[in-house]
């Protein structure tokens, strides 16, 4: 018999996994977000209750899944007093999506097992389309009982979930995962503005990136939306301002110096600055051509 599952958070990566689950004939019982129109609005649409309190999740759900922004939104849904998803644990899954510091995941672990839950980090290594598709890169944290508990439901948002090891472990492998991949978006961003500063054509620019040593993942990704200043949200550079300081964080506590992962977090630091935080990390490009906002 398929698990009822609860969703907390459904913004745009939030919601399209409900829908993939739904259409993968899961049934979505509850949902929750900060926004009540969001939540009304998606649970119209899945058949679905649009849960007033957090604990009306956990009491109409089996698996509950959070897609949350922060490490304080992630604790705020797991407080330890008031209205929580703590109420009522007992039994119940909680898989959590969203990018946090390792130290959140651990301290979630050990706030659901005092409350007789179990919990798993399912960190995501791809964004909305993916979603939509099944194919997100799950990587998972946690014990391996409760990772092959929850596989089935996993399997149907991603085509092979990998399991990392113990809770904290999963958060730390995605952070250098976001780490490298915001260097390399800032560093695109600055090759072709300076390519556009010398006056080079930047279509062949790039045509030329991809056969030599300068491609990369981004390169397909970000390269002509930076050339076209085409920024539509995908991974917000608010994201990345996070998921870079909880690398260079992790960083710091290792006893690393980390000058990349420095500059780039203060890249998209400037871009929240500017009030430029919700575009695409692609608009780090705004920051390296000439006569944008840098």
């Amino acid at each position: 018999m398929l698990p009822k599952i609860g969703f907390v958070g459904v913004g745009r990566m939030g919601a399209a996994m409900a829908r993939r689950l739904h259409e993968c004939g899961l049934p979505v019982a509850a949902v929750y977000d900060v926004r009540p129109d969001a939540a009304r609005s998606l649970a119209a649409e899945l058949g679905a209750t649009a849960a007033d309190t957090l604990a009306a999740v956990t009491a109409a759900a089996e698996v509950i899944i959070t897609v949350v922004s922060d490490d304080a939104a992630q604790l705020g849904v797991f407080a330890e007093t008031g209205d929580s998803l703590l109420a009522g644990a007992r039994g119940k899954v909680f898989v959590n999506c969203a990018t946090l510091s390792p130290s959140t995941h651990v301290e979630v672990e050990r706030r659901v097992r005092a409350a007789a839950g179990a919990s798993l980090e399912a960190c995501m290594a791809s964004s909305i389309p993916q979603a939509r598709a099944g194919t997100l890169y799950l990587m998972c944290g946690g014990s391996r009982e409760v990772f092959e508990r929850v596989k089935p439901v996993l399997e149907k948002l991603s085509a092979e979930p990998r399991y990392i090891g113990a809770t904290g472990q999963a958060a730390q492998v995605k952070a250098l995962v976001n780490m490298v991949m915001n260097i390399n978006t800032a560093a695109l961003a600055e090759g072709l503005g300076l390519g556009a500063a010398l006056g080079l054509e930047l279509t062949l620019l790039r045509e030329v990136f991809a056969q030599t040593g300068a491609a990369s993942q981004v390169l397909k990704t970000d390269g002509e939306d930076m050339q076209q200043r085409a920024h539509d949200c995908f991974f917000s550079a608010a994201h990345a301002a996070k998921d870079s300081g909880i690398a260079w964080r992790l960083g710091c506590e290792a006893g690393l110096h980390l000058p990349l992962a420095a500059a780039t977090k203060l890249q998209y630091e400037r871009m929240i600055a500017l009030g430029l935080g919700e575009l695409d990390k692609s608009g780090v490009a705004e920051l390296t051509f000439k006569g944008r906002h840098g």
